[in-house]
């Protein structure tokens, strides 16, 4: 009877699987694939968007950070970005000198979202969009241009890019995650180039602070300071609380580089479902 037990354990554990790297699903002319856990009719869902060079397919390679989300009963959605020309993998258009190409990649993350509620049955008022790196960046800008658009957002070690957005849409749900050491993305911005930051022809990545900022103004905190200062774990976290109603306001440093954290997901959902 004890085999037959973790026969039946190992079942439920094992995630059910549509949109698959075999048969992805399609949507604007461009793939996404997914995974959802087993554990309720329609989840809800992390929209992962992959770093610089990456694809949906890499994304649920990662497998620490899609056995995080679904043990925590959130199906994990990986779209693909816009191909490089001039390489392998993808990228998004989220660059601030490029508005329409940008407006145009947040009409699809969204027409992602509605495709993969109708096909796999997801709860659509509990999906959550995420990235890493330019991912980060492209949810950033989702959140600036389409606060709505998803119940919240959560980009890790990327967010604006100079320069940096006059104002956003309005108020949003934003944790924000970031390694302490990141080189690739300081904390500060880097011109990405090899151009003097006041070049006009430079690519320079924002501020996160500056970055932080915008978000306040956005929902409407009543302090430039946060109201909490937290240690979890590998975080150290500040959060602003006195802010518009439904909104929230989160930034989490750890102390590494330009990395995913193991815990990262954990720390997305606990954060989440704490609102």
């Amino acid at each position: 009877m004890r085999w037959l037990a973790l026969v039946w354990a190992a079942a439920l554990a094992t995630p059910a699987w549509g949109c698959t790297p075999e048969a992805q699903c399609e949507i604007g002319g461009r793939a996404y694939v997914a995974a959802l856990p087993q554990t309720a009719q329609t989840p809800p869902a992390v929209i992962y968007l992959h770093g610089f060079g990456g694809s949906g397919q890499g994304v649920l390679r990662n497998q620490r950070i899609v056995d995080a989300f679904l043990a925590r009963g959130f199906a994990i959605i990986a779209p693909d970005g816009q191909p490089r020309a001039e390489g392998n993998g993808r990228r998004w258009d989220f660059h601030p000198r490029s508005p329409d190409a940008q407006q145009a990649e947040v009409d699809h993350l969204i027409a992602v979202r509605d495709d993969a509620v109708a096909r796999l049955g997801l709860d659509p008022d509990n999906i959550i969009l995420a990235g890493f790196s330019i991912g980060g960046s492209m949810t950033a800008y989702t959140a600036c241009l389409s606060p709505d658009a998803f119940a919240a957002y959560a980009p890790l070690g990327g967010n604006f890019w100079r320069p940096h957005p006059q104002g956003c849409a309005g108020p949003v749900r934003m944790l924000h995650t970031h390694g302490w050491v990141d080189g690739t993305v300081p904390l500060e911005g880097r011109v990405v180039n090899g151009l003097p930051s006041d070049d006009p022809a430079a690519f320079s990545q924002g501020d996160v602070f500056e970055a932080l900022s915008i978000w306040r103004d956005a929902n409407g905190c009543l302090h430039e300071k946060p109201d909490r200062f937290d240690v979890s774990g590998e975080y150290w976290m500040r959060t602003w609380t006195e802010c518009a109603a439904g909104s929230a306001l989160q930034f989490a440093l750890f102390p590494r580089g330009h990395i995913v954290p193991v815990t990262w997901p954990d720390l997305v959902v606990d954060w989440y479902e704490g609102l």
